[in-house]
């Protein structure tokens, strides 16, 4: 009877680390740089606007004239300046930015593979 009236539970704790992926990772650190928003304005702009996209323009233009290329290259550049002129937050305008620099590096390479042909 008395194993009834006073059960004994035995507990014990296994503390679990979660590690975050590194998208997960990347995203934290988007929202953190919220208070830095216009300086990531200012430096999304100036590098996107003022170097990467007249360098794939001409790179695009230079491999052969494709107008396919050089629309995909000016859609890039799109991304990047309607994210920041909409006033979005860093987690989304951060990504923005480093998906239209992904889109750039892939003409860029596919303007190298077009001028060798």
């Amino acid at each position: 009877m008395e194993t009834t009236l006073h059960q004994t539970i035995n507990t014990t704790y296994t503390g679990e680390t979660t590690s975050l992926s590194m998208w997960g990772r990347f995203m934290n650190y988007c929202q953190g740089q919220e208070n830095n928003r216009l300086l990531w304005l200012g430096v999304i702009l100036m590098v996107h606007g003022c170097i990467l996209t007249p360098i794939t323009v001409f790179v695009t233009l230079a491999a052969g004239p494709s107008f396919s290329l050089f629309m995909v290259a000016i859609v890039a550049m799109a991304i990047a300046l309607v994210t920041n002129l909409a006033a979005m937050p860093t987690r989304i305008t951060i990504p923005a930015f480093a998906l239209s620099i992904v889109i750039d590096i892939a003409i860029l390479v596919s303007c190298v593979f077009l001028a060798l042909s």
